[in-house]
């Protein structure tokens, strides 16, 4: 294949230019080094992002629509992805993150981890302090109110609890950069991922959308999970001391004692002896009274408005939807692990349509922690309100490393 100029690359017809990303993507450093007269160039329309790090002297510019500046110098030959503007439209390799190696991680919880008092410590960081302010205006009180003096009934709401948490949990991010040695961390960080509603959190974090956008997805998200439970009676339990085998057949067993809208089903895989139950209110009351001829240790009814994670939450879907569609999500900065499917996704789209399946959804939160262990995790921080995430990583590996930072 001929050198290409940029010109040339530009004006080159949709089959030419497909060429020339299979061939960058097989030998990168070769066929950059033929395709461009020189070793550094202006890259406005592509964006291109190695795989894996390396020691290798390659350096990125990057701006907010793509690389602003690439050197090739002793660029290795891991494969590179690439997002390619044409007119208004982009596309991003869902797979930029596939084979990600995690060091350090942010945990963010979940719906359950307020309580009041939270925040309190924030106000103490300007920048933490400031989330607060910037909340108001989008929520319409004051939630710094409600996290410090609650009361408990009313923060533990789900419109409420769930915009507090995310908050919180972002506030927590500004106390630790505040604190000695904190901006170091936040920078060594290379994967991320939250519990349910923490997985907004995440993607804040990664930079996948603003702060402001994000705590109106939260928001709404809120309100329709919480008139979803509203048009039926649902509810949550946990079932402790049994393996996600057993509690399946736990389900199974008290599902043939229900009708078709009381079946209950497995909606958080939390860790090994912790799963949560999901369905009508009677299948929950039947999971609670088979539990210890299963030989469950106990059983906890969840102080959550309904049967999160499961078909109860449909109606909840179309409304978050339609606010993804609306909303800017960029690729994220680093690997944010999903609840749906325990992977990474670094395409906008394909993150939109997650979101709006997750509260449908059971939570792989289990499979996710399994994953960060076994691909080599070395410190993880739990930032927000609670120590739930800790207690699931301590019990799944006592060796991990893990600190709480709240806020």
């Amino acid at each position: 294949m001929p050198a290409f100029t940029l010109t040339t690359l530009f004006r080159s017809t949709p089959s030419s230019l497909q060429h020339f990303l299979i061939r960058l993507s097989q030998q990168p450093s070769d066929f950059l080094s033929t395709a461009m007269a020189s070793s550094s160039f202006a890259l406005p329309s592509i964006s291109l992002n190695k795989l894996s790090s390396s020691n290798n002297s390659t350096s990125f510019a990057r701006c907010r629509h793509g690389v602003r500046s690439f050197s090739t110098r002793n660029l290795d030959r891991s494969r590179v992805f690439m997002t390619v503007s044409v007119g208004s439209s982009a596309s991003v390799h869902d797979a930029l993150f596939s084979d990600y190696k995690p060091s350090c991680a942010f945990l963010f919880p979940g719906q359950g981890a307020q309580a009041v008092g939270m925040g309190a410590e924030a106000q103490n960081v300007p920048a933490a302090a400031d989330l607060y302010k910037r909340a108001n205006d989008i929520l319409g009180f004051d939630l710094l109110d409600v996290c410090t003096n609650g009361p408990k009934e009313k923060l533990d709401s789900t419109v409420l609890s769930q915009p507090a948490i995310y908050v919180t949990s972002l506030a927590a991010v500004e106390v630790l950069r505040a604190r000695e040695g904190g901006q170091q961390i936040i920078d060594s960080v290379d994967v991320t991922c939250g519990l349910s509603l923490g997985e907004y959190t995440a993607l804040a974090f990664a930079g996948a959308f603003s702060f402001e956008d994000g705590l109106k997805l939260v928001k709404l998200r809120g309100e329709a999970m919480q008139e979803a439970s509203d048009a039926a009676k649902s509810a949550m339990v946990s079932i402790i001391g049994l393996d996600s085998e057993k509690v399946q057949l736990l389900c199974d067993a008290a599902n043939e004692e229900v009708d078709e809208a009381n079946k209950v089903q497995i909606a958080n895989f939390l860790c090994p002896g912790n799963y949560a139950v999901s369905g009508g209110v009677k299948g929950v009351e039947a999971v609670e009274a088979k539990a210890k001829s299963f030989k469950a240790r106990m059983t906890v009814r969840l102080a959550v408005a309904g049967a999160f994670h499961t078909r109860f939450m449909e109606p909840a879907v179309s409304r978050l939807e339609a606010a993804l569609v609306a909303t800017e999500i960029r690729t994220p900065r680093i690997p944010v692990i999903s609840n749906v499917d325990a992977q990474p996704h670094a395409d906008p789209d394909t993150i939109k349509k997650i979101l709006a399946r997750q509260v449908t959804s059971p939570v792989q939160w289990e499979t996710t922690v399994k994953t960060l262990l076994n691909k080599g995790l070395q410190k993880s921080y739990e930032l927000g309100p609670g120590k739930v995430i800790a207690g699931i990583v301590k019990r799944m590996d006592k060796k991990a490393e893990i600190e709480n930072v709240g806020a």
